[in-house]
């Protein structure tokens, strides 16, 4: 949907998990292959896959101050069954919180949530305000108060609806 680029550092995993489903059509590239095999994803682990990504989705567009679309499992549950190691470099001293395998989805997101968060990005990554999008997209603006994925389409779309209401 977005020509934006993608969100710094391990926030593009969340991002891309996000992105699987087009809120528009419909289409989940979840449900192909080769979709899964982007995120290391067995057929079995879909619904596990899919509620992770759409309490990211919540909370994302709380990111960009708008209320929850839907019902969703807490973030903050999910991600508590992740289990995340210290690692620390022996030569530097240089310490990164990891995923304990990583190969479970859900670690990886944690540990990039947490990374984030270390960085100050977390909240810059956001939904898209527009009903029939919310893509997750990555807010570089310098005030931090984007507000759609793309003002080409988005933005422009909701503008016109509003100049167009008057």
């Amino acid at each position: 949907m977005s020509e934006r680029s993608p969100a710094p550092g391990g926030l593009g995993l969340v991002q891309s998990l996000v992105n699987t489903l087009d809120v528009e059509s419909g289409a989940d590239s979840l449900d192909t292959a080769e979709g899964r095999a982007r995120f290391g994803l067995a057929e079995e682990e879909l619904p596990r896959a899919r509620e992770l990504r759409e309490s990211l989705r919540v909370v994302l567009l709380a990111h960009a101050g708008h209320p929850p679309h839907r019902e969703v499992t807490p973030l903050g549950e999910l991600l508590s069954a992740a289990p995340l190691l210290v690692r620390v470099d022996p030569e530097d001293g240089s310490a990164m919180l990891c995923a304990a395998d990583d190969t479970p989805l859900l670690s990886r997101v944690a540990a990039a949530v947490a990374r984030s968060l270390v960085e100050g990005t977390w909240s810059r990554l956001k939904a898209c305000e527009a009903a029939d999008c919310h893509w997750a997209y990555y807010d570089r603006s310098p005030a931090g108060r984007g507000r759609w994925c793309s003002m080409q389409v988005c933005g422009a779309r909701a503008k016109m609806r509003r100049y167009r209401a008057k």
